[in-house]
């Protein structure tokens, strides 16, 4: 494959989003795609409202993408804001690399961001693991996001029965062994649209906050990363069911927790199942609605219009990132 830096995509590194976004208490979407409908709608929906983006694919996404269409898709990306009327800073960023090949692979190939999730394994094998990727990093003034604690919940190649949450003791050593730019938290979040299975009436757990405000207070001003943190809003979970799904029981991280996060160290948080959930529901009303309908455009168009009414409200109603782009 051929090797490219990611300023020639036009793209950028996350550090100088943070930096805004701890100064000015929001977070940046990370929004992870799979196909160029998806792509179009994030574009689309950060433009219309103004927010700085951060472009998310996992491993298993770059598989299926293609990683020869990614650096490509990236570009228009950029080039796609700008003929929207809002030039926006855009982020490529490696969701879960779970090695170091794999990561810088993906430096390489145009990335300005990566992350490097050894959090499975033990702390000092995390750190060196960890340090081998951001050693790489600096030399192509990439990004790097690793991770503490582990997260439930299955989506991609990510799979956890249970939370770790991040013991606070542990970040500031970590910190300071491996120079990352970005640390994902367990709190309480967790990957896929089961976070939680509850029982009528009952409510999700809180997000443990004390954990956060602890890591603050032993590292202030260095940026936090919310993963799994979708909210599996009900409208879509209700649509979805009623055109022949079955999602039973689920609920997601409530968004007025996420909004009280927001206004934390938190300046990145990850959104994947709520763009799925909503273009699926979409889907599945146009193939019930019309089921002699074999043209892509005729429901993958209504999908991405459906992705794009989301990607707006997360900006402005629950990550406070809307009109940061001026």
């Amino acid at each position: 494959m051929k090797k490219r830096h990611y300023k020639e995509l036009g793209l950028v590194n996350t550090k100088a989003m943070f930096a805004q976004a701890l100064k000015e208490q929001f977070a940046v979407p990370a929004y992870n795609f799979n196909n160029m409908e998806q792509l179009q709608a994030i574009v689309t929906g950060c433009a219309r409202s103004a927010s700085p983006l951060i472009l998310q694919v996992s491993g298993s996404a770059r598989k299926y993408i293609g990683a020869s269409f990614l650096p490509h898709m990236a570009k228009a990306a950029v080039e796609f804001s700008a003929e929207l009327g809002t030039p926006l800073p855009i982020a490529l960023h490696l969701d879960h690399g779970g090695s170091v090949e794999l990561a810088k692979e993906c430096i390489d190939s145009g990335f300005s961001s990566v992350m490097i999730d050894a959090s499975h394994e033990p702390f000092q094998e995390n750190i060196r693991i960890t340090k081998e990727v951001v050693a790489y990093a600096r030399e192509h003034d990439v990004s790097v996001e690793a991770e503490l604690g582990v997260l439930a919940g299955i989506e991609d190649e990510v799979s956890a029965e249970h939370s770790t949450y991040t013991q606070p003791q542990e970040v500031e050593e970590f910190l300071q062994a491996t120079g990352v730019d970005s640390l994902a938290i367990s709190i309480g979040t967790s990957h896929g649209a089961y976070k939680f299975k509850l029982k009528p009436g009952e409510e999700p757990p809180p997000l443990r906050f004390d954990i956060l405000e602890e890591i603050e207070r032993l590292v202030p001003g260095f940026p936090i990363v919310l993963h799994g943190a979708s909210s599996v809003l009900p409208k879509y979970v209700e649509m979805i069911n009623q055109y022949g799904g079955k999602m039973e029981n689920t609920a997601g991280i409530p968004e007025e927790q996420l909004r009280r996060a927001t206004a934390s160290a938190v300046c990145k948080v990850n959104i994947d199942s709520d763009g799925r959930l909503a273009m699926t529901a979409v889907i599945r009303r146009v193939f019930a609605e019309k089921p002699g309908e074999f043209d892509p455009r005729k429901y993958l168009g209504p999908a991405r219009e459906a992705l794009i009414e989301l990607i707006m409200h997360k900006n402005s109603e629950v990550l406070g990132s809307a009109g940061r782009v001026r």
